[in-house]
């Protein structure tokens, strides 16, 4: 799959730069494995809206992915290879030999016919799932589980992945692409391989209109707004807000720590990694 470049016929396509798709099978999903996404617009059980400049977009499809890859020993094929809207990552359609179908996540190298499998003793190659006491060290794995049986939460997005450094007292060392090492039990599951589509990060929107179609909303300067509305609005001429950065409500945006320090997970961070510079 390669990056797609158009004739800039309208200004927006001057700076649009998407994917062909070729690597597309198919454009009809499995009709038992969809289900209906109802879409809250950034809004909470009462209403209010918790999460602003999110609305509108186009009608999606929720594709029901398997993260846990728990049918062990159990050969599938790759029957289909598919665009899923909810994510940047292609899915992949898996005919399992007992006539069972399942969504997993693309891996890098793996294409249609290709035959994979899950459960312990398999062959270490793209695809196929394990747990990590079984990983290889140095292997690069994705889709890797927080907990036991809980399903993949990390290395899932196109082109990531992370690698395995150690095992010790039964957690694995994991490195991931941000520099960032963590301890993971030895008893989660993990693919082997990278996520495809690497390509996915020099693509380029070129124009709002296809901001607004992804469900994403205008976002406001606060220095463009009224005092009342914000508190770098107002002043004389333009101006740069005279403050730190914070929110409508006074709270920074910038350096701010959110991560709540007794979170359980935090004590499982060797290593945090490098913030990403803007």
């Amino acid at each position: 799959m390669g990056i797609k470049k158009y004739n800039p016929v309208t200004p927006g396509q001057r700076g649009t730069r998407g994917l062909d798709f070729k690597e597309l099978t198919t454009s009809t999903p499995e009709k038992a494995l969809l289900k209906k996404k109802i879409r809250s617009s950034g809004r909470n059980n009462l209403g209010r809206i918790t999460m602003r400049r999110r609305g509108g977009g186009h009608k999606r499809h929720i594709r029901i992915v398997d993260f846990k890859r728990d049918k062990d020993n159990i050969p599938a094929k790759v029957a289909t290879i598919e665009y899923d809207p909810n994510r940047s990552a292609n899915i992949c359609l898996l005919n399992y030999a007992d006539g069972e179908k399942r969504y997993i996540v693309t891996p890098e190298g793996v294409s249609v016919g290709d035959t994979l499998i899950s459960g312990e003793g398999v062959e270490i190659r793209p695809g196929n799932a394990m747990r990590l006491k079984d990983v290889p060290l140095g292997s690069v794995v994705h889709c890797i589980e927080l907990l036991p049986n809980k399903g993949a939460r990390m290395i899932r997005a196109a082109g990531t992945s992370a690698q395995l450094m150690a095992k010790e007292g039964g957690m694995a060392l994991i490195r991931l692409k941000s520099g960032e090492v963590r301890r993971v039990p030895v008893l989660c599951r993990a693919t082997i391989g990278s996520v495809g589509l690497a390509l996915h990060e020099r693509t380029s929107d070129g124009k709002a209109g296809r901001s607004r179609w992804k469900g994403k909303r205008p976002k406001v300067r606060g220095v463009a707004m009224n005092p009342v509305d914000h508190p770098h609005g107002g002043g004389e001429g333009k101006t740069s807000g005279g403050r730190h950065p914070v929110t409508p409500w006074g709270k920074p945006t910038k350096g701010y720590k959110t991560r709540k320090v007794k979170k359980q997970s935090s004590k499982l961070i060797l290593t945090k990694g490098k913030r990403k510079r803007g």
